[in-house]
């Protein structure tokens, strides 16, 4: 299916929330895609620039209900509504149609899993079946081909980049991993909640999910195939008084002699040919700061106190790699472009 048009017609299901927004900041200046079409219920009939004045001097369609969509004069979706809305949606789509889901509707493989974790049955499990999972470093031929892309989380994403290769190569124990992960508040979506209020999240840190978030059988999933056998990892979000980026620490258990210099070596090649993905030198760690508006992926690794034991560093930019970043980047791979169009965004620093 892959193929290289000189202009593609974009369609953004849920332009208005997070996700939404971040990936018209990055397609505005994509040079072979057009937006014709943008959806949020709740402001249908407003120009963009009434509900994001930094994008009014753009030149996009105002936005509309789903139902007023001219399916007909689009290529490919990015589909950016809540979690448990998009399976209904995604399954009514004419079948021309690409789609990424940046939502958790299609990242389970398995529908009893996705039911058991989301607490209702899948509504769409036959496209369940022709999903392919998005983590594109990980997966770049099937997602070549695909029709309908599950774009992974943004935790899962950070703990999957720095796991899988040395989970491949059997140099870590699979029993025996940790991922404390930290996010910025966007994480939690544009709605209004309690615990994202200013006050309830500015000069503290709160663990949530604790033992029971979404992610963990994601993770999961990914590592299990990386591995050959079923794996379960103790998985800890954090949520932090910033707007965006997730810093995920990894702690491991190094079997089959391996040493410190094996795992780097193995990242090292694993990612050596890759734009985005990159591992620190030795001594340097990274920090959200590093990656903060681009779609970079950082990953930096250090010996325990302990022995046998080492630790993983891995940064990203939860909006961008963690999610529109890697929509884009998965888009690119489906329709034959380089993959780092309209991805060249250098981090903000400070």
């Amino acid at each position: 299916m892959t193929s290289t048009p000189s202009r593609v017609r974009i369609a953004i299901l849920g332009a208005s929330g997070y996700t939404g927004v971040e990936l018209l900041r990055i397609l505005a200046n994509h040079p072979n895609v057009d937006i014709v079409a943008m959806t949020a219920d709740r402001q249908a009939g407003k120009p963009i620039g009434a509900v994001f004045p930094h994008l009014a001097r753009r030149k996009l369609p105002d936005l509309v209900t789903i139902d007023s969509v001219d399916w007909n004069g689009v290529d490919l979706v990015f589909c950016c509504l809540p979690h448990g809305t998009t399976q209904e949606v995604i399954s009514k789509l004419p079948k021309h149609l690409r789609i990424l889901d940046l939502s958790a509707d299609f990242r389970l493989a398995d529908p009893e899993v996705y039911a058991e974790w989301y607490g209702h049955a899948h509504r769409a499990v036959e496209m369940q079946k022709e999903a392919v999972y998005g983590l594109t470093e990980i997966s770049r031929a099937a997602i070549g081909n695909a029709r309908l892309v599950a774009v992974p989380g943004c935790y899962p994403t950070s703990a999957q980049l720095p796991l899988i290769p040395l989970l491949r190569k059997a140099l870590i124990d699979a029993d025996d991993i940790i991922v404390d992960a930290k996010s910025g508040v966007t994480g939690a979506g544009r709605a209004l909640k309690e615990s994202s209020l200013f006050c309830e999240v500015t000069e503290g840190i709160a663990a949530y999910g604790v033992a029971n978030h979404r992610h963990a059988p994601e993770i999961e999933q990914g590592l299990s195939i990386a591995a050959g056998r079923p794996v379960t990892i103790n998985f800890t979000p954090h949520l932090m008084p910033m707007n965006r980026g997730i810093l995920a620490t990894i702690y491991v258990k190094m079997i089959n002699g391996a040493t410190l210099a094996d795992l780097r070596s193995t990242l090292e090649a694993a990612y050596q040919d890759e734009h985005f993905v990159h591992v620190l030198p030795e001594g340097k760690l990274p920090t959200t700061h590093d990656v903060r508006g681009s779609n970079l992926c950082l990953i930096g690794i250090s010996k325990d106190r302990l022995p046998n034991r080492a630790i993983l560093i891995c940064t990203i930019d939860n909006l961008v790699k963690g999610a529109s970043g890697q929509a884009v980047q998965d888009m690119n791979v489906m329709l034959g472009l380089p993959e780092t169009t309209g991805l060249q965004l250098e981090p903000l620093f400070p």
